[in-house]
């Protein structure tokens, strides 16, 4: 599996950037919120979802890329929702940013989601209820806004190493990450050991 792939950004279009490293140019599709994040780069790193088809003429590998983890993480909830395919995904996150889409699912903002080519009003009911909860077990809501406001910048590296270690631990992931990025709105530059023994006397 590609985690992700860093390297030169040697074409870019709306829909597709071509990323070389070692010699090989990777074809990656993208959404409009990549797009603008990568636009004027010469060196980006895109997160990287692999869509494999098989069982057809001919089996093929798409690769879907990301300019942050929380981009691909909505992305692959939108991809479990009855309905929604790999380029509806990728519409809908054209659309609206990571943020306004959380808030827009956790709004239950139906008209918002129809407005979207190809989404009908039973999917975005369906996109609704299936992942209201799940953006928020994620943290990928509390991230982003807090009461709708933009939130201050959390360090994503920091914030990911302390949940998993909190999980490994034996903590449900949504309280851990609930815990952890409140921290680090509060503390943004404490390293990942502090942070994980700050959340260690505050879970529930």
């Amino acid at each position: 599996m590609i985690e992700y792939i860093r390297g030169e950004l040697t074409e870019l279009t709306p829909t597709m950037a071509v990323i070389e490293t070692g010699g090989v140019g990777y074809a990656l599709c993208i959404s409009l919120n990549t797009f603008s994040a990568i636009q004027g780069k010469k060196e980006v790193r895109l997160y990287v979802n692999e869509a494999i088809v098989t069982g057809g003429r001919d089996d093929s590998i798409t690769l879907y890329g990301f300019a942050t983890k929380q981009e691909r993480d909505l992305y692959r909830l939108l991809i479990t929702v009855s309905g929604v395919g790999a380029n509806t995904a990728r519409m809908i996150l054209s659309a609206s940013s990571p943020a306004e889409l959380c808030n827009i699912i956790a709004n239950g903002d139906e008209r918002m989601l129809k407005s979207v080519k190809g989404i009908g009003l039973k999917t975005a009911q369906r996109i609704i209820v299936d992942l209201r909860d799940k953006i928020m077990s994620l943290g990928i809501a509390e991230e982003m806004h807090v009461a709708g406001q933009p939130s201050a910048v959390v360090n994503s590296s920091v914030k990911d190493e302390a949940v998993q270690a909190l999980t490994m631990l034996g903590f449900s992931p949504a309280p851990s990450a609930k815990v952890v990025i409140a921290i680090l709105k509060e503390q943004p530059e404490l390293p990942v050991e502090q942070v994980i023994k700050l959340a260690l006397k505050q879970i529930k």
